[in-house]
């Protein structure tokens, strides 16, 4: 019997002789890019970082400008505060009084080796701060508490707060928001000098920063006198 030979169509062509597989170059381009976009993605976080090195930077100058002539600087917790109402809020406060939000590192960093360390147990949370460059206390602290009301913001409440180097707790704000204004104890000193000597007496043993502050208020309505009197 004779053998015959079946030869069965294939479902793929072959190859054509001139198609030929290069791993070599098709690997090329995906190996380059990589490297590439390795050197943006290093270069792009080093530019990052020089950025916010230098933001920080600026925040904690401009700590460092709000400290000078400072009389009180209080931190408030922010945490659930929207921007719109940081703007209504600053539009509220007095122009003597600047509202910051900076992070506590930063101002930590800022008040370091100045009076203003007392400030310390505040730095934990979310705070803005209040910086007070005025002499008239309560008025510079009842903006925020008459905001805080409308707002009913009772968790963002005062956390803290330095004046004349000493801290004062949460607890401890009423007894800068009742201060005496200026006209107060300039009525004081008026009234301790016209009446008996015991109330002149009483005046003197009032609190040192009270006292103070009433010598300056009657210094200045002297020479103001003396200023009128020479004109």
């Amino acid at each position: 019997m004779e053998a015959t030979l079946f030869t069965f169509p294939t479902s793929t062509p072959p190859f054509p002789s001139s198609a030929t597989i290069s791993l070599k170059s098709h690997f090329k381009k995906p190996i380059l890019t990589t490297t590439h976009h390795r050197r943006l993605q290093f270069r792009s976080t080093k530019i990052q970082a020089a950025i916010s090195r230098t933001k920080k930077e600026e925040t904690v100058e401009k700590v460092k400008e709000e400290l000078e002539n400072c009389n009180l600087i209080a931190s408030i917790g922010y945490k659930g505060l929207t921007v719109s109402q940081f703007q209504e809020l600053r539009t509220q406060l007095p122009e003597t009084s600047r509202l910051l939000v900076a992070k506590n590192t930063l101002v930590l960093k800022a008040i370091e080796g100045t009076k203003w360390e007392a400030l310390k147990p505040c730095m934990k949370g979310m705070n803005a701060w209040l910086f007070v460059h005025s002499e008239e206390i309560p008025a510079a602290l009842k903006p925020y508490r008459t905001f805080q009301k409308e707002k009913k913001l009772e968790a963002n409440d005062f956390t803290g707060a330095v004046f004349e180097g000493k801290f004062y707790g949460p607890d401890e704000f009423k007894a800068l928001e009742n201060l005496p204004t200026r006209a107060q104890i300039y009525s004081q000193l008026l009234g301790a000098i016209k009446g008996p000597s015991s109330a002149l007496v009483g005046t003197i043993q009032a609190p040192a920063r009270d006292l103070v502050m009433v010598l300056k208020a009657y210094c200045k309505k002297l020479e103001e006198e003396e200023g009128a009197a020479g004109q």
